[in-house]
């Protein structure tokens, strides 16, 4: 981490992320750490601020999380969120008690705008709230109450003397309307950070520390043709060159075109050597019988090891395996600081064996999929390819549901194609953050011609987003609907009905598995 940037002690809110996100936004870099840690690792990297987040847990349980030991002694400014306001209270000598009315969603503060944290803001101003414990003014010296809501008395304070700064809602989320301003004023006016943070001065750095933990040592790597994992193996290659060797493996649940784009886009782009690997009958092979989503990630995950550890045996040795695994992915797979839940396995992070050949190199694993295709353009990557959709590592397997077989995928293929050459024609794809198809693990009745059919419905899905951490479906015309749902019915035998997603996350996930 540079020095000078903020750390956030994670509590578990789902907001934490976002957090992270907005700090990096203003050119001043973040980094996540878990609430267990300890203050030399909160400290190792002479951070300007430290932020408490936001958590589930309450004050008042048993095995509610406490603040990192010797954090008094950090000396720099301190901002408690919600939870984290809250442990502050309790520090400070304040009442901390269940609230007789809990606060969620819109509230009204009315905030001290001479202060530092509210200073170019509205004295009365809309925020989000989220909390059931609530933190009093019960006469405690060195508190001074800096916001007022209608159920709190406090919604915001400073320990005075201290550096701390404490605020009830979430400044992170765009339903607090001034929040950006008081995190700009948390960064800029009160920790003094500096927004030296860029893609440049990133892919630097980044390319520093790869080159420090390969050493002399060899790189496999695995490629996609997608943008986080291009974007990975260009950094490695900028960063050891030769000694990099790139695997694309063809496991047959590609989309359509995407074998032979990997090898153009890559082959130009690589001073390393790029080996394909047709795996499509040991995938298909893997995947027989197999319903389950997270066994598909698993298994999938699994044979994508032994064909690197196979290739690694034969154009060997390579002492380390890179992957373009993004912070969404980690954060999605497992709780990686706070205590926050798993959703679901992503291949590239929860399908890895106990016991592997390789070390993991993960440069980009830290980062939002905006923020990595602001690299890819420092980079020199073809704008057209950065602004490609995401797409799963599980590949089409995850948009088989149920059993994955030759015939769906190929069905799901063509039907795929249609709609993203579609978005093409009607200039509306770079207005989707992700757009897919889903073949559905049923039969619809429907009528071609005078004849009754007994064929796959597939779903469209097309969400707008920001980072993937939330996303919200996108209002396509009815017409643009109409002409893509004719064409595939009409051209790809075997599916006979459409439907279109509507559906946000949360409470869904962008892909259905």
């Amino acid at each position: 981490m540079p020095e000078g940037g903020i750390v956030i002690v994670d509590y578990g809110s789902q907001y934490t992320q976002l957090i992270a996100r907005r700090i990096r936004s203003k050119n001043v870099f973040s980094r996540i750490i878990s609430c267990h840690a300890p203050i030399n690792e909160v400290m190792e990297d002479s951070p300007a601020g430290i932020i408490l987040s936001g958590g589930p847990s309450s004050v008042f349980g048993d095995d509610a999380p406490g603040l990192p030991h010797g954090i008094w002694s950090a000396g720099v400014p301190i901002l408690g969120v919600c939870y984290g306001m809250q442990l502050v209270g309790r520090e400070i000598g304040a009442r901390v008690e269940m609230a007789d009315t809990a606060e969620y969603g819109y509230a009204r503060i009315k905030a001290d705008t001479g202060h530092a944290l509210f200073q170019g803001t509205p004295e009365t101003q809309q925020v989000w709230m989220s909390h059931g414990d609530s933190v009093g003014a019960n006469g405690v010296e060195a508190m001074k109450v800096i916001a007022r809501s209608g159920a709190s008395e406090v919604a915001a304070f400073e320990w005075l003397g201290r550096g701390v700064y404490c605020v009830q809602f979430h400044p992170e989320v765009h339903h607090t309307t001034h929040g950006e301003k008081i995190l700009e004023n948390f960064l800029f006016a009160i920790c003094r950070c500096e927004p030296t943070w860029s893609a440049e001065g990133v892919v630097e750095q980044m390319v520093g520390e790869i080159r420090d933990k390969v050493g002399d040592g060899r790189v496999i790597c695995a490629v996609s043709g997608g943008v986080d994992s291009s974007v990975a193996a260009c950094l490695i290659d900028r960063a050891v060159g030769e000694r990099l060797f790139c695997v694309f493996v063809d496991n047959g649940l590609l989309r359509s075109g995407e074998r032979e784009g990997v090898v153009e886009l890559l082959g130009t782009q690589l001073t390393g050597h790029l080996e394909v690997v047709d795996a499509r009958a040991r995938f298909i092979e893997r995947l027989k019988g197999i319903t389950d989503p997270e066994e598909k990630r698993k298994r999938i995950g699994n044979l994508f090891i032994e064909i690197f550890e196979e290739v690694s045996r034969a154009h060997g040795p390579f002492q380390y395996l890179a992957q373009g695994t993004l912070y969404p992915d980690r954060i999605e797979s497992m709780s990686t600081v706070g205590p926050s839940q798993t959703i679901k396995t992503h291949h590239n992070v929860g399908g890895l064996p106990e016991k592997m050949e390789f070390d993991l190199i993960e440069p980009l694993a830290l980062l939002f999929k905006d923020e990595v295709r602001e690299i890819g353009i420092e980079l020199g990557l073809p704008r057209e390819q950065l602004r490609r959709h995401p797409f799963p590592g599980p590949g089409l397997a995850v948009r088989v549901l149920g059993e994955v077989t030759e015939e769906k995928l190929e069905l799901v293929r063509q039907a795929d194609k249609i709609f993203i050459d579609a978005l093409h024609e009607w200039d509306l794809y770079d207005s989707v953050w992700q757009a897919l198809v889903v073949i559905l693990p049923i039969r619809s009745v429907g009528v071609m011609g005078d004849a009754r059919t007994y064929a796959h419905p597939v779903a469209l899905r097309a969400v707008s987003s920001t980072d993937g951490m939330t996303a919200d479906w996108v209002e396509l015309p009815a017409e643009f609907l109409r002409e893509v749902s004719n064409r595939i019915i009409n051209s790809v035998p075997g599916i006979n009905r459409v439907v279109y997603d509507v559906s946000s996350k949360p409470p869904s996930t962008i892909e259905w598995e």
